[in-house]
């Protein structure tokens, strides 16, 4: 059974505050159903457009009034606070009195859309609340339409205001999502990896994510004391068996495992896929069966596997598990992803989670293994680059743990997607397994053997490539990168493939360069990614990225995204953002620190 961590963790609700000019006697009277309707018409096009992880429309609740006063704001307050609100959208068409209607929740992330319009004047709401806001310790984002509207239009969203609410909800419900949830290590640090080092303080400051740690010895208790289901591991196994197909065994002959000691491996995987899933969510099943303890699991919205090397030294690799986890299906059919990180690289975890939670799809694992330059390809094959990738390309592979999604297979009017996981079919599930090979894992790096998934990413498909690093003194920084897949001819892919792992997945990924800094060539976005991992996901979302980030206070070190996409906290121009957007985002974030450190000063 594919229980989540959302089967007993309620999802959060975007609260609609609408604010009015609280004076009676004709103002107030005057404004009630434009400055409602504005709230509804809020309401509707989030629900209209966003969805939670498990395929529901994203819910809101307004308040039962408008909001002129304190009182008012309060009673909001202890609405929002019954009803799971974990996003806070305020809304006006006029002046109204800044400071006594503000949402004053200092960990709820928090906007304001000042209707533009000659009226009333919401634009100096909007102003004045977001001063307030600042002043107060609270960064709130300013929606303000480019054009002005008639009074009678505060129902119709323009384009420009419509995609700076979706894009705050979104990352709004994102940081919501996290809060309270965990991050199970299952194992500790692997090979030196910065990331595989969980570190406690950014989990629980920056995000809200309490770490769990349980040691990888959890899963042999579980199979040697029968904590799995038995049915679903006689599913699960015939599944993998009928439709996991075996590809080349790159290994010599005289340390290549024998078909027996295979078929053990692939009980052994069977086994250790269910149970990993288990530890993480829980299994109801398990509670019938007398594991009471074992059936809640951890809470963990992510989590990671150690693997190498202790484990992986001795017992099949994790690479099946992890892949089950992060697709959009398995042996039960279409799911809901479930994050879990290669080597237990927290820092990519969360980084993949990230994605997952802007997209609802599944996103990728994988080195940044290398920079090809067009003149280093023809050197190498004979012939240079493709027209789409001349400027240079960047190879992403890891040892099998990605997610199947990118195996492209899943198809939209003919082109390659990753899609929601409600929306996957069994003839993407088909067509996606037969794409896939899973090849022997090479036992000088995997001594107990295992299997790793193998495929070739299509060209043409939009991603984002992102990275958390820790820097001592400063804290998490983030690292972004929009670009597209490419491919080689067979030849190319072949010849460049035999000098690495060809047994891998493999994404030949080219960014989108600017001309200038960090992304003025190719090379260079090689040249400055922070660590050994990135996390890619399908389509440009960098600018949901920023956005959630600016929440978590968390800077932007380089990125690709259209200066007009950029969406941070009204106040961050306070910082000197005009000169120096960059440098501003990093002077913001360390002045107002962790959205949930116990430490930060907040003035009410």
């Amino acid at each position: 059974m594919n229980q989540t961590v959302f089967t007993h963790n309620p999802l959060p609700k975007v609260g609609i505050r609408p604010i009015i000019d609280g004076r009676r006697r004709g103002v107030r009277e005057s404004l009630e159903d434009q400055t409602m309707a504005m709230a509804k018409a809020a309401a509707k096009l989030i629900s209209d457009n966003l969805r939670y992880p498990d395929g529901t429309s994203v819910e809101c609740v307004i308040a039962d009034t408008t909001i002129g006063g304190r009182f008012e704001a309060a009673q909001c307050a202890n609405k929002f606070a019954a009803n799971n609100v974990g996003v806070s959208l305020s809304v006006t068409p006029c002046w109204c009195y800044g400071t006594e209607t503000m949402d004053v929740d200092p960990q709820i992330p928090k906007a304001v859309w000042g209707f533009n319009g000659t009226e009333r004047p919401g634009a100096v709401y909007l102003a004045c609340m977001l001063a307030g806001y600042a002043q107060r310790g609270m960064p709130a984002y300013g929606i303000y339409g480019r054009e002005v509207q008639n009074r009678d239009e505060t129902t119709k969203i323009p384009a420009d205001v419509a995609e700076k609410i979706l894009r705050f909800a979104k990352a709004g419900l994102a940081v919501a999502m996290m809060k309270g949830k965990s991050y199970l290590s299952i194992g500790t640090s692997a090979m030196g990896i910065a990331g595989s080092f969980v570190d406690v303080n950014f989990m629980q400051d920056y995000l809200g994510i309490a770490p769990e740690n349980m040691d990888e010895c959890e899963i042999l208790r579980r199979m040697e004391e029968g904590i799995y289901d038995k049915q679903e591991f006689e599913k699960c196994l015939a599944w993998m068996k009928k439709n996991l197909k075996e590809g080349k065994d790159y290994n010599p002959p005289k340390i290549q495992k024998s078909r027996a000691e295979k078929d053990m491996d692939w009980e052994f995987i069977a086994k250790m896929a269910i149970i990993v899933r288990d530890m993480m969510a829980g299994n109801p099943k398990l509670r019938e069966m007398g594991f009471g303890e074992e059936a809640v699991g951890r809470n963990a919205i992510a989590g990671g596997f150690q693997g190498q090397r202790q484990w992986t030294d001795h017992w099949p690799n994790g690479d099946v598990a992890e892949v089950m986890c992060n697709t959009s299906f398995d042996w039960n059919g279409r799911k809901m992803p479930q994050v879990l990180a290669t080597e237990n690289d927290s820092l990519n975890g969360i980084c993949m989670l990230f994605m997952w939670l802007l997209t609802n799809k599944a996103s990728m694992f994988a080195d940044v293994r290398t920079y090809w330059s067009d003149a280093a390809v023809k050197r190498a094959t004979g012939k240079g680059l493709p027209k789409d990738a001349k400027a240079g390309i960047i190879h992403l592979l890891n040892s099998g743990s990605c997610c199947l999604d990118a195996a492209g297979e899943m198809k939209e009017k003919g082109k390659s997607v990753f899609k929601n996981w409600w929306d996957v079919t069994q003839k993407d599930i088909d067509a996606t397994l037969k794409a896939t090979k899973w090849v022997p894992a090479g036992v000088e790096y995997f001594r107990g053997g295992g299997f790793s998934s193998s495929f070739l990413t299509p060209k043409g498909m939009p991603l984002t490539m992102i990275r958390i690093s820790i820097v001592k003194g400063q804290g998490p920084v983030l690292q972004i990168a929009e670009g597209h897949s490419v491919t080689l001819d067979a030849k190319q892919q072949k010849t460049l493939m035999e000098r690495t792992n060809p047994e891998w997945p493999c994404t030949w990924f080219t960014p989108r360069l600017t001309g200038k800094g960090f992304f003025k060539d190719v090379y260079s976005v090689m040249n400055a990614w922070a660590a050994n991992h990135g996390a890619i996901a399908y389509g440009h979302i960098g600018a949901d990225l920023i956005t959630l980030a600016s929440m978590l206070r968390i800077p932007v070190a380089m990125h690709n995204v259209p200066e007009e996409k950029v969406f941070q906290p009204h106040c961050w121009g306070l910082f000197g953002a005009s000169d120096d957007p960059t440098g501003a985002d990093y002077r913001a974030c360390r002045n107002f620190g962790p959205l949930y450190a116990t430490n930060r000063q907040v003035v009410v």
